[in-house]
């Protein structure tokens, strides 16, 4: 016979409960602390700060500002003409010119179909291309695998020829002496002088035997007698004028409303289609310029005409000294041809 749940269920509670046992404990207290609290016997009155010190104010009473409406000042009509529209005098516009389009006439040749390029660039005959791919390759059953791979066999290194080396030019050194001049330093030295001293202010030192932590800032900005000053505070309540509010402006009471004035038009008149009148070729530049002798750079002559040889510097330097008007003027007569039979020679001048 098989058993049923419910008897299972009662004998399995059974076990339980013979096997475990309540065990007789005292029960433990709380160790929460006492509770004192006792609420006071008088009613809250559930007042704060703010409903203390800030009291409920009613509505403010405020009167209309609003101007009276006052019948217009003046029923004239407002006059629509303007400067423009008694001015303005109506042209008569000319009539538009229209171009007649040209007649479409075909051509008679026939189209070709050839262009520049077909003309000019002609295909060229040649041997096609070869490929230069290698030979297939059959593999083979009998021979052992090999470490090579496809991209070794197909793709192989390229001969490179061997360049030849170049033997190196046997270095001459030059017979001549270097002079180690530069151009800056051929044509552009120092003059005959003394350098030039700076403008700059002597500073004035303040020799004492303590250091002093002044400067120039705290010396020259002082500090001010700033008094404190109060705090502005606002009118605690607004006070409004007994009297009613008038409502006028200062605009109202003194504006005085005038005609309006008609101004006079100084606008030319119009005199017509321009004229042709041809612009006159002659101008400031054309009427008034004087074209110049083109004198010649007295640098380029071996002895300068005009100057007179004095001295020879430290530096090398070769000074001449003018001579007067008259003597400038006998000496500026030099001809082209005694020049060119002196020599081309640069010479640095010092004035």
């Amino acid at each position: 016979m098989e058993m049923r749940r419910s008897d299972r269920s009662v004998i399995t509670s059974s076990l339980i409960s013979a096997d475990y046992l309540p065990w007789n404990q005292p029960k433990r207290e709380l160790l929460r602390p006492p509770h004192k609290f006792r609420p006071e016997s008088a009613k809250f009155e559930n007042r704060t700060t703010h409903q203390d010190d800030y009291t409920m104010k009613g509505l403010v009473i405020t009167e209309s500002c609003k101007p009276p409406a006052k019948p217009k000042l003046y029923n004239i009509p407002l006059e629509d003409l303007t400067n423009y529209k008694m001015s303005y005098v109506p042209h008569p516009v000319e009539k538009r010119y229209v171009k007649e389009p040209a007649k479409f006439i075909p051509c008679d040749i026939p189209f070709e179909n050839l262009t520049t390029h077909k003309e000019s660039y002609r295909g060229l005959l040649g041997e096609p291309a070869k490929s230069t791919k290698p030979p297939a390759r059959c593999p083979v059953q009998d021979v052992p695998f090999s470490t090579s791979t496809e991209f070794q066999d197909k793709f192989q290194a390229w001969p490179t020829p061997q360049i030849p080396a170049k033997a190196p030019v046997a270095y001459v050194p030059p017979e001549e002496k270097m002079d180690l001049l530069t151009t800056m330093q051929t044509h552009y030295r120092y003059l005959k002088g003394s350098p030039a001293h700076a403008c700059r202010p002597v500073p004035s030192m303040k020799k004492s035997g303590c250091f002093e932590s002044s400067t120039t800032t705290k010396d020259d900005y002082k500090q001010w007698a700033a008094a404190l000053t109060k705090p502005v505070k606002p009118v605690p309540h607004l006070t409004l004028p007994a009297e009613p509010l008038d409502c006028q402006t200062t605009t109202k009471i003194c504006y005085v409303p005038h005609p309006p004035i008609t101004t006079k038009n100084y606008k030319p008149p119009w005199l017509g289609l321009r004229r042709n009148i041809p612009v006159e070729g002659q101008t400031t530049y054309s009427i008034s310029f004087t074209p110049k002798e083109m004198g010649r750079c007295p640098a380029s002559y071996t002895e300068p005409p005009g100057y007179i040889f004095e001295e020879v510097d430290a530096m090398g330097h070769r000074i001449y000294r003018s001579l007067s008007q008259t003597g400038s003027r006998q000496g500026s007569c030099l001809s082209i041809n005694d020049a060119e039979k002196a020599g081309q020679k640069e010479l640095e001048l010092s004035a």
